[in-house]
């Protein structure tokens, strides 16, 4: 515990010497580093890092064990693995997190991650354990039943992980292009909009919500409250374990009504 403790304080060193100065040089909103709720998001960073992540790749590395794998990657370079495992990743998680906006039983454990009213690089690793195991399977086990190695794999979820960071920091970067293609932070800001938006569902892959209409670039300043518009608890323990009760809450609408196109628009 005390070497997975140094290790957590590591990275958050590491994270907090990149993004800190990041948001304060090209910041998208103006927000103090010492922001309301901040203790709350690094509770669920050392989650992460002490408990949650190790449980994750156990329980994933467990049923993969027990999958049928096909061969058909096993023998492609690896250039080419990493392609096929972030498309078939990409593909399957925008699907899923499209679900999650719209069954209650599942908003129920993603609505903590959306519970946030102040994003920053901290506030990525606001996520219930379940919300965090159900994206990682989507994200790696179909790559893995058609034989993409693990340590591809692995490669490939350490730049997710870094992204997903970017793409939830207080930073606004001219980006152009490569916004389409591998996300940027002001298309997840309006994602995490207080309003029931239904845009921008996919982290990594842009391109995805271009192609299935759900793609909406927000023009300006970032001026939108953030979070959800019921109440939720404010400590660590009780955002775990509200989803296991009967939740009070809905899952957003699937489709956008006139009234919030306009809105978004």
């Amino acid at each position: 515990m005390i070497d997975a403790l140094a290790h957590a304080l590591v990275n958050l060193a590491i994270l907090g010497a990149i993004f800190v100065p990041l948001e304060r040089v090209f910041p998208a909103r103006v927000q103090r580093v010492l922001r309301p709720h901040l203790a709350l998001d690094a509770a669920f960073f050392f989650g992460q890092y002490l408990v949650v992540t190790s449980a994750i790749v156990a329980s994933l590395t467990l049923v993969a064990a027990k999958l049928p794998r096909a061969s058909f990657a096993t023998h492609l370079p690896a250039w080419q693995q990493v392609i096929l495992a972030v498309a078939l990743g990409d593909f399957v998680v925008y699907w899923f997190h499209r679900a999650c906006h719209r069954f209650p039983l599942l908003w129920r454990f993603h609505a903590v991650h959306h519970t946030s009213e102040h994003l920053d690089w901290l506030a990525a690793h606001r996520e219930h354990p379940l919300d965090g195991l159900f994206t990682m399977a989507c994200l790696n086990l179909p790559a893995l039943l058609l034989g993409v190695r693990m340590e591809v794999l692995a490669g490939v979820a350490v730049f997710r992980g870094l992204w997903s960071i970017f793409v939830h920091s207080n930073v606004r970067l001219p980006l152009g292009p490569l916004r389409v293609l591998l996300g940027a932070p002001e298309l997840h800001h309006w994602h995490h909009a207080r309003v029931e938006t239904t845009h921008n569902f996919a982290n990594l892959a842009p391109w995805l919500d271009w192609v299935f209409g759900t793609y909406h670039c927000p023009e300006g300043e970032e001026r939108w409250p953030l979070g959800v518009p019921e109440a939720w608890p404010r400590s660590y323990l009780r955002l775990l374990l509200e989803p296991l009760g009967l939740p009070k809450t809905r899952a957003p609408r699937f489709l956008p009504s006139p009234a919030q196109t306009r809105v978004a628009r």
